[in-house]
């Protein structure tokens, strides 16, 4: 399916947006790049603290709320 020329040069309010967001502050990507380092690109956990972390983990009871008398 072919969309005519009219289509092709289309762009949408949001992508306007963006684009004037970021001509407007440069540096607003690499300010994205850092913030998703802190939280996400993080440094494999060796095989020996993996294991130590699954055996120390407590055990939860099936039904949580439910008091052993």
């Amino acid at each position: 399916m072919k969309f005519s020329k009219q289509h092709s040069l289309y762009e949408s309010e949001h992508t306007k947006f963006i684009a004037e967001l970021k001509a407007k502050n440069p540096g607003i990507e690499e300010g994205q790049r850092v913030g998703r380092s802190l939280l996400w690109d993080k440094a494999p956990t060796p095989l020996a603290e993996q294991d130590r972390t699954a055996e120390s983990r407590v055990r939860q009871q099936a039904y949580v709320y439910q008091n052993k008398l």
